[in-house]
């Protein structure tokens, strides 16, 4: 959605989604004239970290994150097509403060595992950019527009809802998917090395429980009303499988600022998106 934001619905550029093309099936390629497409950007995935750990879903995100991703990249390989695609900071096990694109794949969970596997592959292709976003914000459902809601809810006298517990040890920045639309046109434009780029909002590094409570803040000024509690207290009573997330999720951004682009500052795009909520447009 925000790349056709960015580029308008018509013209030089097909849509699709899972409805019309499915990645994964080997036979939907064959609906396709690759021989028109110079480029080809992923941004389909299966992002249900915890489904992901249960027997249905860790079939369905093999088959999003990684069969997918190959398939697509055997075919742009195929007919020198450039492809992106957006990874993930849950390739990592959050254990070093800063994550740069050098550092090794060593994902904690069923999601991680797959979307490392998807960036294994899709390095496979010539002409290749792997995009890595963080904790990502755009339209649809998102943990932003939670917050905003549950902010709501706790300022109505008439809600039963006091305050909201939200985790204070992960830690890393939003990556707004508007953000992440103008890296990729940028990179393609400006014919940027092949390779992989951390791409998240730039700025400070905070907690999920830092976020929620600028959330709750901004919008009704009852940011004394987020919980912090821990990652372990958080799941203790949930009732299915709980995907371990890793604890530090911050990415370096040195290698795309050396290409020319500066992803904003995460938290004046936070209040850009809010105010855009508030009006009830777009972002």
């Amino acid at each position: 959605r925000a790349l056709a934001e960015e580029r308008g619905l018509a013209g030089s550029f097909d849509y699709c989604d899972i409805d019309t093309f499915d990645m994964s099936d080997p036979e939907a390629y064959a609906q396709y004239d690759w021989s028109l497409y110079g480029t080809v950007i992923n941004c389909g995935a299966y992002t249900a970290v915890d489904r992901a750990e249960t027997p249905e879903g860790r079939v369905t995100a093999w088959k999003a994150n990684a069969t997918g991703p190959a398939l697509l990249a055997r075919t742009c390989a195929g007919h020198g097509i450039t492809l992106i695609h957006v990874s993930s900071d849950y390739v990592f096990d959050g254990t070093a403060e800063v994550h740069d694109e050098e550092e090794p794949l060593s994902p904690l969970s069923v999601y991680g595992q797959t979307k490392a596997a998807g960036d294994i592959a899709v390095a496979g292709c010539p002409r290749h950019y792997i995009m890595r976003s963080s904790w990502v914000i755009g339209e649809g459902r998102n943990f932003v527009k939670t917050m905003r809601g549950l902010s709501d809810r706790v300022a109505d006298p008439e809600d039963k809802l006091t305050q909201v517990t939200v985790v204070d040890d992960q830690l890393g920045r939003l990556t707004f998917t508007r953000d992440m639309a103008r890296a990729i046109f940028h990179v393609l434009g400006t014919h940027a090395p092949y390779g992989t780029y951390d791409c998240t909002g730039s700025g400070a590094v905070k907690s999920w429980a830092d976020i929620a409570r600028a959330v709750f803040e901004a919008a009704n000024g009852n940011g004394e009303k987020v919980v912090p509690v821990s990652t372990a207290d958080y799941y203790a009573s949930a009732a299915g499988p709980v995907a371990p997330r890793p604890v530090h999720s911050a990415l370096d951004l040195s290698k795309l600022e050396a290409v020319g682009f500066h992803m904003p500052d995460w938290e004046e795009e936070l209040g850009e998106y809010l105010d855009a909520l508030d009006l009830g447009g777009s972002f």
